[in-house]
């Protein structure tokens, strides 16, 4: 098994809720089907041709906050278009609600999520070039976190082969996860009393139909901490130790 991680920041981030109509609400973290849009950027990919290449039972993929972080609501003047025959906006503009995801300081502090990336045997291909467009530096398109104005930089790529990967048993103890995982893996969380732990769970999409209109065909309920720390649980099933670097991590993959 082998790994591929990198870290990516950015001063803003909005990844607009699926069931989100007259608002644009956002979650904390970018969905899998994010993700793997991003991923799509980076090789060059045309437009919702990835969807079965990049698939749930292909890519395995993670996500980790790496700093605290907060949302707030702003207003939006956006072109108000009553028809087909006017995309001019000629009616004038009207304000809509626009939640945006930034550090707790938004003046000083950036977004930061570190994603994880591996893979199934059907999807060798895909992760090979991803591991050889983050080794050569090589990416087609510029990344984002969320809209096209949200502009990113992805560094620290980190590379994990093998003898860097340990599969660890959940078991009945408390384990620290440092990544978001799936809810129906948590048993138990450990809350302490002087320990500041802000947990959302959120319901996110992870996989497209195979039929280019981004109809969502795989949703997962997950939780992660948005202020940075790790989460005790009690974990049902396996998560994965990675060493070789200045933190042991323990991650989980959103599936």
């Amino acid at each position: 098994m082998e790994i591929i991680s990198f870290d990516i920041s950015g001063k803003f981030a909005h990844f607009r809720k699926f069931y989100a109509n007259n608002t644009a609400m956002s979650y904390f973290i970018p969905p899998r089907t994010t993700i793997i849009g991003m991923l799509a950027a980076l090789l060059g990919k045309d437009k919702n041709s990835y969807y079965e290449s990049m698939a749930s039972d292909k890519l395995r993929i993670g996500v980790r906050i790496l700093c605290p972080l907060k949302k707030s609501f702003h207003r939006l003047n956006f072109l108000k278009i009553l028809g087909t025959g006017d995309f001019r906006g000629r009616q004038g503009r009207v304000q809509t609600p626009f939640e945006i995801v930034s550090g707790m300081r938004p003046g000083s502090d950036d977004v930061k999520y570190r994603i994880y990336i591996s893979c199934f045997d059907t999807g060798k291909d895909v992760f090979d070039e991803l591991e050889s467009a983050f080794q050569t530096q090589n990416f087609k398109y510029n990344l984002t976190l969320g809209t096209a104005n949200f502009s990113a930089s992805a560094f620290r790529f980190q590379f994990y082969d093998q003898s860097q990967i340990e599969l660890v048993n959940g078991g009945d103890d408390f384990s620290i996860i440092h990544s978001a995982l799936c809810s129906d893996k948590a048993n138990e969380i450990g809350f302490e009393k002087n320990r500041k732990l802000f947990i959302e769970e959120e319901l996110i999409p992870c996989d497209f139909v195979k039929n280019g209109d981004r109809e969502v065909s795989k949703m997962n309920r997950v939780i992660y901490s948005i202020n940075e720390l790790p989460i005790p649980v009690k974990l049902e099933g396996e998560y994965y130790k990675l060493s070789g670097t200045s933190e042991t991590e323990h991650i989980t993959f959103i599936e």
